[in-house]
């Protein structure tokens, strides 16, 4: 068993998996692929870029932001190269080593992702109930911490996972279901006890994405009850649109996380393009969309987006005009 061991932890490759039944058509399953990694590397990219550069989103909403900014620029990256190389080049195999180290980034990102989540759903309490001390609450120094606690946080509940998946045994098929490497889906292939994988990568999920959406919840609860206190019926209107975007990513965050967890766990019969469909979904709509919300729900956002674009369409007008007229028109 030692001998297994070390062959499997040293030198076992993994297949990975496009679309079942359609790997004739890869290729032209790539085309709207690569668009969506486009707008998603694009459109973080340029978020980022917009609140760097102009002061006027130096505000601890906006620096929330640009940390889901990045964490969705991750999640695209983590998985960049292994999907489009799947449906090029045909490019299905994946070292062990290589495949942990994807799997860590990707679920890093993703208890980032919701770590970010529920920071930005304390912003908009912070905000809207204690308007007076917003800024003395959220100053720059605590703005890092929360930072430098969620980048802890996601490593450390990370860690384990990567440590009890190397002790494993895999001497049954290789070939994993997806584009890329999942912890659910690696666990499937051994031929060893993993039960005790299975727990901790339940707790995992629980422990993040579980408690941090009942958080997030009591949250807007309590923005609500705040929001509702107020006589003003134009306030009331006021501070709920600005938790309109927020609401918008929370939804296409946890909707396709929890779809994904159910499927893995509890959809064995269902269809392989069910698997594939979901499991894309998970990774590429929050970094293609949260971009899109909060540029044309966030009127900040939009200006400072508008102002960065104005001078590079002029250098390259083709390119920039599209992403010109969809933040223009509301």
């Amino acid at each position: 068993m030692s001998t297994l061991q070390n062959t499997t932890s040293s030198s076992i490759i993994f297949l990975l998996t496009g679309v079942p039944g359609l790997e004739a058509f890869h290729t032209w399953i790539s085309i709207p692929f690569c668009f969506l990694y486009i707008t998603a590397l694009s459109g973080n990219s340029l978020i980022l870029f917009a609140i760097v550069t102009q002061p006027s989103l130096h505000e601890p909403m906006y620096y929330f932001l640009s940390m889901l900014s990045t964490t969705d620029l991750g999640l695209s990256i983590s998985t960049l190269v292994t999907m489009l190389g799947i449906f090029w080049f045909d490019a299905r195999e994946i070292s062990f080593n290589a495949c942990l180290s994807q799997m860590f980034f990707i679920q890093l990102f993703t208890v980032m992702e919701s770590s970010v989540l529920l920071a930005m759903a304390f912003d908009r309490f912070v905000a809207i109930s204690s308007p007076l001390r917003y800024a003395s609450i959220l100053t720059d120094l605590k703005i890092v911490q929360i930072g430098v606690a969620i980048i802890t946080r996601g490593t450390l509940i990370q860690t384990p996972l990567v440590l009890l998946l190397k002790r494993l045994s895999f001497c049954h098929s290789h070939v994993l279901h997806h584009s890329y490497c999942f912890h659910p889906d690696m666990m499937k292939l051994s031929c060893t006890d993993t039960r005790i994988n299975s727990a901790v990568g339940l707790t995992a999920l629980i422990t993040t994405a579980g408690v941090d959406s009942i958080f997030i919840i009591f949250s807007y609860f309590l923005i609500i009850k705040t929001v509702l206190s107020i006589a003003s019926p134009e306030e009331r209107k006021k501070a709920f649109s600005t938790c309109v975007s927020h609401i918008g990513a929370v939804a296409i965050f946890y909707i396709p996380l929890v779809s994904l967890s159910f499927v893995h766990r509890f959809g064995k019969q269902a269809l392989p393009y069910v698997h594939t469909l979901i499991a894309n979904a998970y990774l590429l709509i929050p970094p293609v969309l949260n971009p899109i919300i909060y540029s044309v729900k966030t009127k900040q956002i939009r200006r400072a987006v508008l102002k960065v674009l104005q001078p590079m369409q002029q250098r390259n007008r083709w390119v920039f005009t599209f992403f010109y007229f969809l933040l223009l028109y509301r």
